[in-house]
């Protein structure tokens, strides 16, 4: 076993204190890419602490802010990462994937027929009888209300409009759609890092 694996077994503990310090879901580390942009935004890109430390001693990141506060095993002691940013590059021009979640954000979590975000589902624009699709140029995001009503039938036929057409997003654009759902707890030191509009300190 190497000096790494005995350090990252051994419990972490908060400097001066012999109790074992945070859960797995406290003190999330945000993880850049090389280019010092996150990852993802909506979810967030989020390490646990133990998988920033992990990474840190692998050498595969490197430490942009630190939390205040400090953990050590018997022969370690160092501050919690609170971002750190990867060595190597992960492209981001790849296709997204055709999931239910990106389908969603890309639609801005609402039905394009009404803008409502409740109970969402999906709609085959042409309808499947007519030879729709099940692709991201024909499925788009709606509520049941408005699924209902459409049922087999064309948008005329239902007498329905769109609000945007659907077409597969790139990368960028779920990055650009994420920024406008923040999540409830952003931590001071990932502020520079992130695009939302917050209120800044004057």
């Amino acid at each position: 076993m190497s000096l790494i694996d005995t350090e990252l077994r051994s419990p972490l503990r908060s400097a001066g204190d012999d109790k074992p310090v945070l859960g797995n879901g406290g003190h999330a580390c945000l993880v850049l890419n090389a280019d010092y942009q996150p990852l993802s935004y909506f979810p967030l890109s989020l390490w646990s602490w133990q998988d920033a430390i992990k990474a840190v001693f692998l050498d595969r990141v490197n430490v942009v802010e630190n939390y205040g506060q400090i953990v050590r095993s018997s022969s370690l002691e160092m501050h919690l990462p609170s971002v750190v940013a990867l060595k190597d590059y992960v492209p981001q021009n790849r296709a997204p994937a055709f999931t239910r979640f990106n389908l969603f954000l890309r639609d801005g979590f609402s039905c394009v027929y009404c803008g409502s975000g409740e109970d969402l589902t999906f709609d085959h624009v042409i309808p499947r009888r007519l030879g729709g699709e099940t692709s991201w140029n024909n499925i788009v995001a709606a509520c049941t209300k408005c699924n209902f009503k459409k049922g087999g039938r064309t948008l005329r036929d239902a007498g329905l409009n769109m609000a945007r057409r659907p077409a597969q997003p790139t990368v960028y654009e779920l990055q650009s759609q994420g920024r406008k759902f923040p999540p409830g707890h952003l931590h001071e030191s990932w502020l520079d890092f992130l695009y939302w509009d917050v209120e800044l300190e004057t």
